[in-house]
C-alpha cells in the first residue's frame, strides 16, 4: 500500500470476485455510477475469468485527482483504471497508457471528435469516455408560462426574466424564490461558468496555442460585469458558496426560476417526490454579445495506469464499461449523456430523457477546458481563473485588480508552460 489515503480507499473495496484470471483494480465515480459499473465488470469477470475490485475514492475530484498523482508520481501498481475528469487525461497523461496501443480496431468509430480530442494527448488516446456532458440552463416551464415568458436566448434575457418573475412571486408571497443559481464557489466549476460567459461575449480561453496570453478584454469585463450584478439582485449571496449540488437543491426545491448545470440533473428532477416534477425544461446555455451559445466539455472517462501489471487486462476492461450498451443504459437510467453519436436519436433513451435528444448541437460545439495545452500546469491555470472571479463576485476585488493580477498571473504560468 501507498500512504493512509490509499489504505482507507482499499479498505472501503467492493470485491468482484472471480476464480480464475488475474485482478484488475478500478475506480467508478459516484454511487448510482459506481453501482453500475459493478455490475457492468462482473459481466466482464464471468465471461473472462478475471476479477475486479470496484475501490472507493474521496467525493471531492480535488481529492481524487490529489490521490491519483501521489500514486502515479511513486509509479504504484495499486490501480489499474482509473476514472479521469475532463481535464485530467491532459494533467496526468505522463502516467496514462496510449489505449490505440492497447485495443484493437477503430475504438473511437461513432464517438464524438470533441471528446475523442479532449482525450487524445500528443497524438496518444490517454482515456476512454464513460460519458460527456455538456452544460444547459434549466428553467421552470410552469413559471414561463404564467407570466408569458419566452425561453431566453440570451445572458440579458435571462437576466431580464429572472428578475422579472422572482419580483412578482415574491409580491404574491413566495418569498424564497430567487432568479438564477449557479456554481459560484472558488473551485473548478467557477472556472467552467467563467469560460462561458466570456466565450460567449467573444473572447477566448484566456491562453491561445501559442502561449500568449489574452486576459484584460472587453469580453471577459463584460462577463464579470454581468455575473457581479446577478448577486444580491437575481442570485443570492449563498451562490458563491455553491458546487453543482448545491444549486440543484435550491432548483430542485423550486426556489430558483433558472439554473445553469450538468445533464444529470435532469433525472434528479424527475424523480418521484421532487417538488418541480414535470415543471422542467432545458434550453442552450444563453449566448452573449457574440450570438454564440457557449457549453463546457465536461465528462468522465476510464484509464488505464502506465504501471499497471495487467495494462492488457485493463484495457479491456474499459473497453467493456464504456461500450455502446453500457452507455445507452447510462443515459436511460441517469440521465448521463453518451459519447455515442447515435444514441441521442435513439428512441429509448429519448423516451427517458427527451432533452437528450436537443444535446448533439451542444456537444459537438462545446468548448474544452485548454487542460491538453498546458497539461500539469492546467491546475494552476485554473486556479487563477478561479480566486479572481470569486473575489470579483464577493467584492473583494474590483474587476480591474482581479484582472491585472490573474493576467500577471497567467503570464507566469504561460512562460513555465511554453520555456
Amino acid at each position: 500500500m501507498h500512504g493512509a489515503a490509499l489504505g482507507a480507499a482499499l479498505g472501503a473495496t467492493a470485491s468482484l470476485v472471480h476464480a480464475q484470471g488475474v485482478t484488475i483494480n478500478f475506480t467508478c465515480g459516484s454511487t448510482e455510477q459506481a453501482e453500475h459499473c459493478q455490475r457492468a465488470a462482473e459481466e466482464w469477470a464471468q465471461q473472462t475469468g478475471n476479477r475486479a475490485n470496484l475501490i472507493s475514492m474521496p467525493n471531492s475530484s480535488t481529492e481524487q485527482l490529489a490521490l491519483y498523482q501521489q500514486l502515479l508520481g511513486s509509479q504504484a501498481s495499486d490501480i489499474d483504471v482509473i476514472l479521469t475528469d475532463t481535464t485530467w487525461p491532459g494533467i496526468l497523461g505522463d502516467h496514462l497508457h496510449d489505449l490505440h496501443q492497447l485495443l484493437p480496431g477503430d475504438i473511437t468509430s461513432g464517438q464524438f471528435e470533441t471528446v475523442i480530442a479532449n482525450n487524445t494527448i500528443d497524438g496518444e488516446l490517454k482515456a476512454m469516455p464513460l460519458y460527456t456532458d455538456a452544460s444547459l440552463l434549466y428553467y421552470r416551464e410552469d413559471l414561463l408560462e404564467k407570466y408569458d415568458r419566452p425561453v431566453p436566448r440570451t445572458w440579458d434575457e435571462m437576466t431580464d426574466t429572472a428578475a422579472y418573475i422572482q419580483q412578482r412571486e415574491r409580491e404574491e408571497g413566495n418569498r424564497g424564490i430567487w432568479g438564477f443559481v449557479f456554481q459560484g464557489r472558488a473551485y473548478e466549476g467557477l472556472t467552467c461558468n467563467l469560460l462561458e460567459w466570456v466565450v460567449s461575449e467573444g473572447g477566448g480561453l484566456f491562453l491561445d496555442q501559442d502561449g500568449q496570453v489574452d486576459v484584460d478584454n472587453p469580453a471577459t469585463r463584460r462577463a464579470l460585469e454581468r455575473a457581479h450584478g446577478w448577486i444580491d439582485t437575481i442570485s443570492p449571496r449563498g451562490t458563491l458558496s455553491y458546487v453543482e449540488e448545491q444549486s440543484r437543491g435550491v432548483f430542485q426545491s423550486g426556489n430558483a426560476v433558472f439554473m445553469r448545470n450538468w445533464p444529470y440533473v435532469w433525472s434528479l428532477t424527475q424523480s418521484e417526490g421532487s417538488p418541480v416534477r414535470g415543471k422542467v425544461g432545458v434550453a442552450p446555455v444563453p449566448s452573449g454579445s457574440s450570438g454564440r451559445h457557449v457549453s463546457t466539455l465536461g465528462g468522465w472517462s476510464l484509464a488505464v495506469s502506465r504501471y499497471s501489471r495487467h495494462p492488457k487486462e485493463a484495457a479491456e476492461l474499459v473497453a467493456y464499461l464504456t461500450r455502446r450498451e453500457n452507455q445507452k443504459y447510462r443515459a436511460i437510467n441517469l440521465s448521463y449523456l453518451p459519447s455515442y453519436v447515435d444514441l441521442f436519436e435513439d428512441p429509448e433513451v429519448l423516451e427517458a430523457a427527451p432533452f437528450i435528444g436537443t444535446m448533439r448541437g451542444p456537444v459537438e460545439q462545446a468548448v474544452a477546458r485548454p487542460a491538453s495545452l498546458v497539461k500539469t500546469l492546467y491546475p494552476r491555470y485554473s486556479n487563477a481563473i478561479f480566486d479572481r472571479t470569486h473575489r470579483v463576485l464577493t467584492n473583494e476585488a474590483s474587476i480591474d485588480e482581479a484582472l491585472e493580477t490573474l493576467n500577471r498571473d497567467m503570464l507566469r504560468i504561460a512562460r513555465r508552460g511554453f520555456e
